[in-house]
């Protein structure tokens, strides 16, 4: 049904309550001609006269009473659908429907929505974990978040933080197979290679030369295109990796891997989230927005600046007893 004849059953109905067309002019805020020729276009199209009328009085025709017998309960029910939506979009509640890339992404992920879920016990998130650069139509999404690029043009995006790319083993490796003093020397050690989802691709390592980001093509020991999988086999000291700051930067912190290399750290990708238009946002998605922003917005806790870095690979190769 067109708006145009919604808005006059609504002239209709508040014409019988307050009898008169004027009085329900003056509630809707539209003048007495606009409200009349509503009523008459609405008349034409359903091909019947609803109302008996002069300047002074107002009655209803047998065709209107039938009418507005069917109309106030339909009206009515209207209003209560849209109360309900209103009500909805105002509470913290409901599905949440979030994006995010399964790379390395749940160490990120996962204590933002453990957070959210204490804070707002009846929202009810639905994650999809996904390295695919999907549509966000498609997708159907509330939030999103990727590594790299910010998404396509017609969302809101904001940077979080930059991912780094850092070279890392662990002790036990050092200890059994020494550590590179070069890039050169990687060809020398057991290296892990990230095998891409989609295309089955093994990547090369990104690094950092002079400056500029380079490619360099490692001899895999062990390829994989799980990143957490990867990372494990890292820290358990079968091969030194190439590993996101993400997964990364918790383990060198605790000592449980060294970073090496660390002049080469690249730092040219970032973790953004985007969303839709935020005038339209039910209060769970602002909500969850605000939320990754207070954490995540320029976080030290997936990134290592140069001098932590060098301190904890001077420390790490230092603690480590030779054969």
């Amino acid at each position: 049904m067109p708006v145009n004849d919604l808005r006059a059953i609504e002239t209709f109905i508040k014409a019988i309550e307050l009898g008169s067309i004027r009085r329900a002019a003056a509630a809707q805020g539209v003048s007495p001609q606009a409200a009349s020729q509503a009523l008459a276009a609405l008349e034409e199209r359903l091909g019947v006269r609803l109302l008996h009328r002069t300047t002074r009085s107002l009655a209803l025709t047998t065709e209107g009473q039938q009418f507005l017998e069917a109309a106030q309960p339909a009206l009515a029910a209207l209003e209560r659908a849209g109360e309900r939506v209103r009500t909805v979009k105002d509470a913290i509640a409901g599905p949440l429907r979030i994006v995010a890339p399964k790379y390395s992404f749940l160490p990120v992920l996962w204590p933002l929505l453990d957070e959210f879920c204490h804070r707002y016990p009846e929202a009810e998130p639905d994650v999809k974990l996904d390295d695919r650069i999907g549509s966000w139509v498609e997708d159907r999404a509330d939030v999103g978040f990727r590594i790299g690029l910010p998404p396509e043009d017609g969302l809101s995006v904001r940077r979080l933080f930059a991912m780094q790319l850092i070279i890392c083993a662990s002790p036990a490796y050092i200890n059994a197979h020494g550590a590179p003093d070069s890039i050169a020397q990687l060809a020398d050690h057991r290296c892990s290679a990230f095998r891409h989802p989609g295309s089955g691709r093994v990547l090369p390592w990104l690094l950092k030369v002079d400056g500029e980001v380079t490619s360099v093509d490692v001899r895999p020991a062990l390829s994989c295109n799980d990143a957490e999988l990867e990372t494990q086999a890292v820290l358990s000291g079968h091969v030194i990796g190439l590993l996101s700051g993400l997964s990364a930067a918790a383990p060198i912190r605790a000592g449980k891997l060294v970073p090496l290399l660390s002049a080469h750290v690249t730092d040219h990708m970032s973790v953004h989230v985007y969303y839709g238009s935020r005038a339209a946002q039910p209060s769970r998605v602002r909500a969850f927005i605000d939320l990754a922003v207070e954490r995540l917005l320029s976080s030290a806790d997936y990134v290592l600046d140069a001098r932590e870095l060098a301190t904890a690979e001077a420390k790490g190769r230092k603690k480590v007893s030779r054969p």
